[in-house]
C-alpha cells in the first residue's frame, strides 16, 4: 500500500555571522514595520535574547529614523508577586532597555499587573485589552530551553488565552542569573497564550547561543506538540528566524 509522508513546513532560517547582525537586522525589520505603520502594535519579549535588539531600536530612535509616539505594545509576561519597581521586574527591564529611552506613550504600554490581588481577573483583563488593540501586527520572541515561548511551558495542552502558569524549574534555573539566588526566582507569572502569538500577523523568533541550537532545531522540523510550545510556529504562515551562527548551526 502506498504510505503518504507527512509533510513538515518548510522554515526558513537566517542564520548571521555575528550577534551584532543578528540585532540590526531584527531591529531594520521593527523600525520597517512601523515607518509604514506607525500605529503598529507590537509583541515584545524580554529575557537575555532582545537586549541588542532593543539598544539598536533605541539607536534608530536617537538617529530620528522612527517614532514610538503612536506605537502600542504588549509584553508576553510578568512574574507574580514582584512589585512593579523590583529590578528583576520585566515592567522594569523594559523600562531600562527601551521604554526610558524612545518616545513611547505610556498609555500605549501594556504590561501585566504583577501585584493584581485577582490573577485570574488580571488575565481576563489583559485579553480584553489584547482585543481592543486588534491582531498583534509583530510579536517578537525568544525560546527557551524547553521550547517555551512567552511562559508557556511544556504540557499536554496550552490555555489560548492570557493565564498564570508555575514556571519550570529548568526555566526557573535559567533564569535565576538574573537574581541574587536561585530562591529568589518568583514560581509563577501571568504570560499571553498561544492564542494572540500565533493570531499576530508576523511573528519574529530570535536564538543566540550553541545551548538553542538543539532546542530551536526540535521546534522548527520536529513533531508540532503543546509538549514543545515553540514547534507550534510552524503553522505560522508568517515566521521570520533569526539566530546567530551557534544557534543555528544545526540548519547549516
Amino acid at each position: 500500500m502506498f504510505m503518504k509522508e507527512r509533510m513538515k513546513p518548510k522554515v526558513n532560517v537566517l542564520t548571521f555571522p555575528s550577534e551584532a547582525e543578528l540585532n540590526a537586522a531584527a531591529a531594520g525589520l521593527i523600525v520597517g514595520l512601523i515607518q509604514t505603520k506607525p500605529d503598529a502594535v507590537l509583541g515584545l519579549a524580554t529575557g537575555g535574547t532582545p537586549i541588542g535588539i532593543y539598544e539598536e531600536l533605541v539607536a534608530a530612535y536617537r538617529k530620528k529614523l522612527v517614532s514610538f509616539r503612536r506605537v502600542v505594545t504588549f509584553n508576553l509576561d510578568e512574574y507574580v508577586g514582584l512589585a512593579p519597581g523590583h529590578p528583576q521586574s520585566y515592567r522594569s527591564y523594559m523600562r531600562r532597555h527601551l521604554f526610558d529611552h524612545i518616545d513611547a506613550d505610556p498609555a500605549r504600554i501594556h504590561i501585566p499587573d504583577s501585584t493584581a490581588a485577582r490573577p485570574e481577573e488580571e488575565c481576563a483583563r489583559y485579553d480584553a485589552l489584547l482585543a481592543a488593540a486588534g491582531r498583534i501586527d509583530l510579536q517578537l520572541l525568544g525560546i527557551g530551553h524547553n521550547g517555551h515561548i512567552g511562559f508557556n511551558e511544556p504540557d499536554r495542552s496550552l490555555p489560548f488565552g492570557t493565564h498564570v502558569v508555575r514556571l519550570a524549574e529548568q526555566t526557573r534555573a535559567a533564569n535565576a542569573r538574573f537574581f541574587a539566588s536561585p530562591e529568589e526566582v518568583p514560581t509563577h507569572a501571568i504570560t499571553m497564550g498561544v492564542g494572540p502569538i500565533l493570531h499576530a500577523r508576523t511573528v519574529l523568533l530570535i536564538a543566540k547561543g550553541a545551548d538553542k541550537a538543539d532546542i530551536l532545531y526540535r521546534a522548527l522540523t520536529g513533531e508540532i506538540t503543546t509538549e514543545c510550545p515553540a514547534s507550534l510556529l510552524q503553522l505560522h504562515p508568517r515566521l521570520i528566524v533569526m539566530a546567530d551562527q551557534e544557534a543555528g548551526r544545526r540548519f547549516r
